[in-house]
């Protein structure tokens, strides 16, 4: 049974995943060929400023901004810049907020107007992977579980999942152990337990699974330059299910009305 206190963290930190999620809600609103990833910061920066909170990753080991602006072929820590968003792009867009002394942590991954039907397919079985993945966050497995649920749905499409790059616990902190690799074994790994809140999040892509960095020091690329794919929830351990603090219901309904659709229901022949 959890304590009063560790229960009154777990709600801290629900309300700062459901900023961070209304936060991309905004974003979504923005996303379109001509916007730039620096205007998607600035909206976001205002927006979670505007309701009582700071943003999670500005200056977090110094990186400069608000959000992770990843496109196309960067898998994550994008800088915002003056690119300007063109049809047929992706974008994975990463938010973090702090608040009453805890962290949220989300991300989506967007497609810019009407994308190719392959990359469609990426972003959908990432989509799905990251499910696959929260659907073992119980009481008694083991992170490995985790990570093979996601690597089995990924490969399982033909799709390559990145190794270097891995979830993660939050709180207090940013990032916290236990790392939560998007590959694994059954029963391997560290024990969940009632109470350990996650951030499960696959980065998963079209070609090959090797990774650079870029030469500002934060961008992930794929190596191949290739497409790839990122998702994002935080989630709460408990006996039965993964209790799941942050949401796309913000963000989706959004999609809906402005794209009819979600991003790989918008694919070209």
């Amino acid at each position: 049974m959890l304590d009063d206190k560790k229960r009154e963290a777990i709600e801290i930190m629900r309300d700062c995943n459901q900023l961070v999620s209304r936060t991309l809600a905004e974003v979504a609103s923005l996303i379109e060929p001509g916007v730039t990833t620096l205007e998607l910061d600035q909206k976001a920066e205002q927006f979670i400023r505007d309701n009582g909170a700071e943003p999670g990753f500005k200056g977090y080991s110094g990186f400069p901004k608000t959000l992770c602006t990843s496109v196309n072929s960067q898998v994550v820590h994008g800088i915002p810049s003056e690119y300007v968003l063109k049809e047929g792009d992706i974008i994975s867009v990463d938010c973090g907020v702090k608040m009453k002394g805890y962290y949220g942590d989300t991300a989506y991954t967007f497609a810019v107007g009407e994308i190719d039907r392959h990359v469609a397919e990426l972003l959908r079985i990432t989509y799905e992977a990251l499910y696959k993945g929260i659907e073992q966050a119980v009481t008694g497995r083991r992170v490995g579980d985790i990570g093979y649920a996601v690597q089995k749905h990924a490969e399982g499409a033909g799709f390559a999942v990145v190794r270097e790059m891995v979830g993660h616990g939050i709180g207090a902190n940013l990032h916290e152990d236990p790392e939560v690799p998007n590959y694994g074994k059954r029963g391997r790994g560290p024990l969940l337990k009632e109470g350990m809140v996650l951030c499960i999040e696959p980065m998963i892509n079209l070609g090959g699974r090797a990774i650079v960095q870029e030469a500002d020091g934060w961008t992930i690329r794929t190596r191949d330059n290739r497409p790839s794919a990122h998702y994002e929830l935080a989630v709460a351990v408990t006996g039965s299910f993964a209790d799941i603090l942050s949401t796309f219901e913000y963000i989706e309904k959004v999609l809906i009305i402005k794209n009819n659709g979600l991003p790989w229901q918008n694919r070209k022949p």
